[in-house]
């Protein structure tokens, strides 16, 4: 035992945490206990448990869905359930928050807002792991007693990121995968569950794989619930048959796919795990995912004349008169005619294995077990071989192109970046097309002796074959020039050139040679192919198209098998999906992000036929096959359904208590989910066979009918090229068009204070850490400034950690204001500045938080919600102090209670406390709405900003004097005398200005804003230093919601000099100023007179002539005390 506790301290201090150390606990504790409080509180009272009306309110199909939905708005968004082999960790908490967040503010609108959270259990990883825990409690004992502490665990810290080039330019490319980002590997299992904080004596029971669906669901709720999410938890479950309703509902799922012949049968490529004997689907892999196979044309060069040191390798090996192929794969079959050699890495060892008697095939290992699994080899998994050559050894090897015009033969030569891991490990040469066949015949001709070869070997006639809009009959002797490419080392550029030359040779080439001359490329490829094949010179070969490792640490390959799969790509059915992605009529679905809509459309114009079952791990059975599983990725489609009735089949998440409508598993027949799904009608035979009552069918059917379509499903955006793609295509085939999905929001991944999160380098944190670390608001908070698009999002320690104190400080602010209110604050009349600026901006930024809320635009709703709201609070105070006078009771209480509704959505704990403890309102604030105000005065709004900046500069110039004088330099007045501010206000706008107004009234429009081409416009006229300044200004007012007659007539929307004698008082005292003289500045800026004072002025100082309306300038003086 002594060993296995000196194995688990090694763990536990094994990655020192890069992320950030508190110094101080006391106030985040405080506020956690709060948290703590309310949300028992929340799960007492079933707040966040909506309900459809009953169909006792409103008997069912008195009106339709559609209507009850009208007249009870609802929102009902989910993400994609976490699978149940850890704990949640801060990238799943970040897609919980953008459904949290969206689910709070839509019942602040009004809504019924539903948000449930189920568990995924399906598939090998869970399986995989516990087969691999029974195999180390048989090497090590049940407490892995017999592990030796001096084997090193192995951390696998720096994996390549995936490549983003493709291929197939055909194919969409997701650009990273989950799985991709998983870097840490230990030696055993056991030690990933010892890091995931499992004690070393409980580890041996997730040998039994139901143990996972009984451990991590718990505290999946857990940490959700102490995040403060608004799930519904009586509508959770765990997939799998583990829970017998949610089987049956898989099985429904799976019977009507197949009578819509969406499911089929028959022989197609997979990727494949040997050692599992099953397709290895996505959910099912460590690495690789969203890799699918990539299907090449295999050629058959055969040998004519072997080069000596080949032919030595093979001798006796290979019977006389066999015949010996060379067999490299292109993805380019309709550019044969222009082969000129054929490629093989010098160092690379070949092997020569039989297919039959008399026929042979030189390729790498690697591609003889792809091959053996898709019937090449004569027996299925088997792959003899006879004899190896090394690469260098064939170098001048004559062999027969099929198609090329050299009928003489072209010969083998050494490229030193062929690479074993891709295609066959034999590369056929069409130097016309392909920038690196260019390079490499160039630079083999030129050191012919270097690379051991004859000069003419390389030197074959390059014909064209392919002629392009850009590039010319020859593209890749065009590109190489073009991008300057020297040698074969241009590794950079010459992938620029093979991307370039095989999208407009694919999109935009037409054929100038072969017996498809004059056809478009796209249109003669799959011709020539099938030439080579029909003429048994060539056949259809497929392998991943990068690396691929199943959860059982298989490598795994592409089989040609017999297998159930779901015919996505068919025609019909793409077009559909095409189209609801398209949304131009508006009844399609809101994708919320262009970039996340061309993925929905990449991958639907590639995607075809996915393996639906497999027969290794967890899942339920396939109803007619029941040797088979339904795999991860094909029984978690439209589960979203399921959630609405949930809670009426049963009261927990494995099944075991029947719910509300109190019936069993095998009552829900087929005709039954048909019917509860919209589908069909009710009859007596499905009253009588079910024998489930009316009222609960109806009752059941209502929830659906309400609920449904789903409103949004948020999800990671490498989602997009397997399940929320499939998503949609089964939403399609199983439901009314009215039940199609609304919204489907894909987020970037989550960095954590700027970098990847990895628990290799200790900058990882799960959602656990999170909230113990920072508590629940706090964490929400960084969250929402996380950001929103589809780029990777950051949390930053730092803003959860300063909104512990910003929190914990408002709060103690709020409640010193309502308890002193009589003493410390003013009541009566509010007055026309201070207040009125104040309310003004109050209900500003009401209405701007709204905006943002609405357009689910977190980060934005979080700048006006909270940091903009309270900065307009510290102005108002501050302003106050200033000149004198307390801030006013009512304002002050309705600020409190504003703020309180604002954060409601994004902290919703600290909200409740305020409402509740603080302004003691009688009922939670999770069900008050949105507060209803004015819109916000462009006048007032105006006049508030010209206040800040006015005050600003006045203050910067002060300090500015300050440091001058420090330095030394005469700064003209006595920074210790009493001091006199003179503010110069501009009367009239200076004439040069119109010429800048009338452009830019021809500019603007309220819908798009400023053109672009103004700058350009401005730059010509000549005065770009003094008059960007000034159309900034005017651009800045229009956005703000001025009326452009206002602006375009160079008014301003209040009164300045009104505002600057209010503002008096205040900047007295903030600046320490015996006097502040006002001064109204002629046209000229040479005179002008002091308002107050009758006085005129002449001889103004050269600031006055600045001072434009709305733009003040001042200076300092000295005066007598």
């Amino acid at each position: 035992m002594a060993t296995v506790e000196a194995t688990a301290k090694a763990l536990e201090t094994a990655t020192i945490s890069k992320t950030k150390e508190l110094k101080g606990t006391e106030k985040r504790d405080t506020l956690i206990a709060i948290e703590k409080k309310y949300q028992t509180k929340w799960q007492e009272d079933g707040v966040f448990q909506p309900n459809a009306p009953s169909t006792t309110e409103v008997p069912l199909h008195s009106i339709s869905p559609a209507e009850l939905r009208a007249q009870h708005p609802k929102f009902f968004g989910t993400m994609a359930y976490p699978y149940m082999n850890g704990t949640l960790h801060a990238g799943h908490t970040f897609c919980v928050s953008k459904i949290e967040f969206t689910a709070g503010f839509s019942r602040m609108q009004g809504k019924r807002a539903l948000f449930p959270m189920g568990f995924h259990c399906t598939g090998m990883p869970i399986k995989a792991c516990a087969d691999k825990l029974i195999n180390e409690v048989k090497m090590f004992g049940q407490n892995f007693e017999g592990y030796n502490e001096d084997e090193v665990l192995e951390d696998k810290t720096n994996i390549p990121a995936p490549t983003t080039h493709h291929e197939d330019v055909t194919k969409f490319t997701a650009k990273k995968g989950k799985a991709a980002s998983k870097v840490v590997k230990m030696k055993y299992q056991f030690q990933i569950m010892r890091a995931l904080s499992i004690p070393v004596e409980e580890i041996h029971k997730f040998a039994d794989p139901q143990h996972w669906l009984e451990y991590f669901p718990p505290l999946c709720k857990r940490d959700l619930t102490n995040f403060g999410a608004r799930i519904d938890w009586r509508r959770s479950f765990v997939t799998t048959d583990a829970n017998p309703y949610y089987d049956a509902f898989v099985r429904w799922q799976m019977n009507r796919l197949r009578e819509l012949k969406k499911i089929k049968f028959g022989k197609r490529y997979t990727i494949y795990s040997p050692k599992d004997g099953q397709p290895c689907m996505d959910h099912d892999r460590s690495e690789g995912e969203a890799v699918g196979p990539q299907e090449y044309t295999a050629l058959k060069l055969r040998v004519k004349e072997w080069a000596p040191d080949a032919e030595a390798a093979i001798k006796g090996k290979v019977p006389a008169g066999a015949d010996v192929f060379f067999v490299p794969a292109t993805l380019r079959p309709e550019t044969m005619y222009g082969q000129t050699c054929c490629f093989v890495g010098p160092k690379i060892k070949y092997g020569v294995f039989k297919i039959s008697e008399k026929e042979f095939y030189v390729i790498t290992d690697r591609a003889a077990r792809n091959m053996a699994f898709q019937g090449i080899f004569p027996k299925n998994g088997v792959y003899e071989k006879v004899a190896e050559v090394l690469g260098a050894d064939c170098v001048g090897t004559l062999v027969n192109a099929p198609l090329s015009i050299h009928k003489q033969g072209v010969r083998i030569l050494p490229m030193e970046s062929v690479l074993p891991t891709k295609g066959t490990g034999v590369v056929t040469s069409v130097p016309s097309d392909s920038p690196d066949d260019y390079a490499t015949v160039i630079d083999l001709a030129k050191k012919a002796d270097y690379y051991k070869i004859k000069k003419e070997w390389a030197e074959l006639e390059i014909v064209p074959i392919i002629k392009t809009p850009s590039y010319g009959d020859l593209t890749a002797p065009f590109l190489v020039k073009k991008l300057k490419i020297a040698s074969p080392k241009d590794t950079k550029q010459l992938e620029e050139a093979k991307e370039l030359a095989y999208k407009e040779g694919f999109y935009q080439g037409i054929m100038v040679f072969g017996d498809f001359k004059g056809d478009k490329v796209e249109i003669a490829k799959p011709k020539v192919r099938q030439q080579l094949i029909d003429a048994g010179e060539g056949f259809a070969y497929s392998e991943p198209e990068r690396k691929v490792v199943s959860r059982s640490g298989d490598d795994c390959c592409v089989a040609l098998m017999d297998q159930w799969y779901l015919d996505y790509g068919e025609e019909s059915w793409k077009k559909v999906a095409l189209k609801f992605v398209d949304n131009t009529d508006g009844k399609g679905i809101n994708t919320y992000s262009q970039e996340t809509k061309n993925g929905f459309e990449g991958v639907l114009n590639w995607l075809n036929q996915w393996a639906c079952a497999r027969t290794y791990g967890l899942g339920s059975k396939l109803p007619w096959d029941p040797q088979f599983l339904v795999e991860s990725l094909s029984d978690s489609t439209i589960y979203m359904a399921y959630y609405t009735i949930a809670h009426f089949l049963h009261k927990d998440i494995y099944g075991k208590t029947p719910g509300l409508a109190g019936i069993s598993p095998e009552q829900m027949t087929d005709e039954v989910w048909d019917y509860v799904f919209a589908r069909r009608d009710l009859s007596d035979g499905i009253l009588s066979d079910s024998k489930i009552s009316k009222k609960a069918l109806g009752s059941m059917r209502r929830e659906f009918e309400y609920w449904y379509p789903l409103d949004l499903r948020v999800s990671g955006k490498d989602l997009i090229p397997n399940h929320l793609t499939f998503f949609i295509y089964i939403h399609i085939a199983i439901f009314p068009p009215e039940y199609w999905p609304k919204g489907v929001r894909a987020n970037g991944h989550l960095l954590l204070n700027g970098e990847k999160m990895s628990k290799s380098t200790g900058n990882f944190m799960t959602l656990d850490d999170m909230v113990s670390k920072y508590g629940a608001d706090a964490s929400r908070i960084a969250l929402a400034d996380a950001g929103d698009g589809v780029a990777d999002a950051n949390f930053e320690e730092d803003v959860a950690d300063n909104n512990v104190l910003r929190l914990f400080t408002l709060r103690e602010w709020c409640e010193e204001m309502v308890r002193d209110q009589d003493t410390a604050l003013r009541s009566g009349p509010k007055n026309d500045f201070h207040d009125a600026l104040f309310e003004n901006e109050m209900n500003a930024i009401v209405h701007e938080s709204c905006r943002h809320y609405e357009a689910t635009d977190y980060k934005l709703a979080l700048k006006y919600a909270l940091y903009d709201f309270t900065s307009a609070r510290d102005f108002y105070r501050e302003s106050s102090v200033a000149a004198g006078i307390k801030m006013h009771k009512d304002l002050v209480l309705q600020y409190i209670e504003l703020q309180a509704l604002l954060l409601a959505v994004i902290a919703p704990h600290w909200s409740e406390y305020i409402w509740l403890e603080v302004l003691h309102k009688p009922s939670t604030i999770q069900n008050a709405l949105w507060p209803i105000v004015p819109a916000g005065n462009p006048a007032l709004t105006a006049a508030r900003e010209y206040v800040r900046a006015t005050s600003s500069n006045i203050t910067s110039a002060e300090a500015a004097q300050q440091k001058k004088k420090a330095k030394g330099k005469d700064i003209g007045y006595d920074l210790k005398k009493p001091k006199k501010l003179t503010i110069f206000a501009a009367a009239t706008f200076p004439a040069w200005q119109q010429k800048y107004v009338d452009l830019v009234k021809e500019a603007w429009s309220p819908e798009k804003g400023m053109s672009k081409e103004v700058n350009g416009k401005i730059a010509k006229m000549g005065e770009m230093k003094k008059a960007m300044p000034f159309v900034k200004i005017l651009e800045k007012r229009l956005s703000a919601g001025e009326k452009p007659e206002v602006v375009f007539d160079r008014q301003l929307g209040f009164d300045e000099i009104q505002t600057l004698n209010n503002m008096i008082p205040g900047l007295k005292k903030a600046a320490s100023l015996s006097v502040v003289e006002l001064v109204l500045v002629s046209e000229g800026g040479k005179t002008g007179s002091v308002i107050g004072g009758d006085k005129e002025v002449t001889e103004l100082p050269p600031q006055a002539e600045s001072a434009v309306p709305g733009a003040p300038t001042f200076s300092f003086e000295n005066v007598e005390a």
